[in-house]
């Protein structure tokens, strides 16, 4: 698509020099999504991985859970006035029998590239459309909190936009050995772990059994959501959860890890799995 960064002209100011330059910025543009031809929600998102961005929106909504749920999806035509395509529009079609989600949950919304799901700050809702356990894989996870701590620096070495813009949010997914398996960006955190979510979806991965996410951000309520939906047993931060994401690990079995800073961290949840030194 080649509209993940754009160039504007800054005013620069260093040490009391001032001059003109180009700079690099990350894009944010609105994208549709729709479900069999009706309008679902809109998101502001960097444009890339648009259709893994819409495929894992919807594992997150209890939508999909399997690849042979979703039968295909493409671009609409966009609204301009010479009738070329924004690519700003992807409608989902559902495979036979699938169900449609219940009205309710077609919120229509704007959801802004900070907010993620908003609206959706129940426990029991994902306690109920959850249809993944969080399984730790062949073997129980034991990870250490020198393991843990390399993988802030992994996910930040694989950002290249971020190099180019410093505005990106980036998640990372590993498995339990250290294995990187993907990393996406975008200026939306929800986004970035969507686009996760959807491209393992649509390589039939789900559930990600035995995997950590982390986040290059904070750990709010609708990105723990997203990683108990797609199944996935860990997911650090490396900075602070919400008290609602904590409350949500702890009932699932998630384990949550925040503050993930160098050798420092906090286990919030689901402590088990986490080799703790002796005192």
């Amino acid at each position: 698509m080649g509209r993940v960064t754009a160039r504007r002209r800054v005013i620069r100011i260093r040490d009391g020099a001032v001059g003109a330059r180009p700079d690099t910025l990350v894009a944010e543009e609105p994208m549709e999504i729709r479900l069999n031809g009706k309008p679902l929600a809109v998101t502001m998102r960097t444009p890339g991985d648009d259709f893994a961005l819409a495929a894992g929106f919807l594992v997150s909504e209890g939508v999909l859970a399997h690849a042979d749920e979703l039968a295909n999806i493409v671009y609409c035509a966009g609204a301009t006035e010479d009738g070329s395509n924004t690519y700003n529009v992807v409608d989902v079609r559902l495979a036979p029998g699938v169900p449609l989600p219940d009205i309710a949950l077609e919120r229509n919304v704007y959801t802004t590239s900070s907010c993620g799901l908003c609206g959706k700050a129940s426990l029991d809702a994902v306690r109920t459309t959850a249809r993944h356990p969080l399984a730790d894989g062949p073997e129980p996870m034991r990870l250490t909190p020198e393991f843990l701590a390399t993988l802030p620096g992994r996910l930040r070495e694989a950002q290249r936009v971020f190099d180019r813009t410093g505005g990106l949010h980036g998640a990372a997914l590993f498995t339990a050995d250290g294995e990187l398996l993907d990393v996406r960006e975008d200026v939306g955190r929800h986004n970035a772990v969507d686009k996760i979510i959807g491209r393992a979806l649509q390589q039939g991965l789900l559930p990600l059994s035995g995997t950590v996410l982390l986040v290059s951000g904070r750990a709010s309520f609708e990105l723990a959501q997203k990683a108990v939906m797609a199944g996935i047993p860990v997911l650090a931060a490396v900075s602070a959860p919400s008290s609602l994401a904590v409350d949500l690990a702890a009932e699932t079995g998630m384990t949550l890890v925040g503050f993930l800073r160098g050798a420092s961290m906090n286990v919030y949840a689901g402590a088990e799995r986490v080799v703790l030194p002796a005192e």
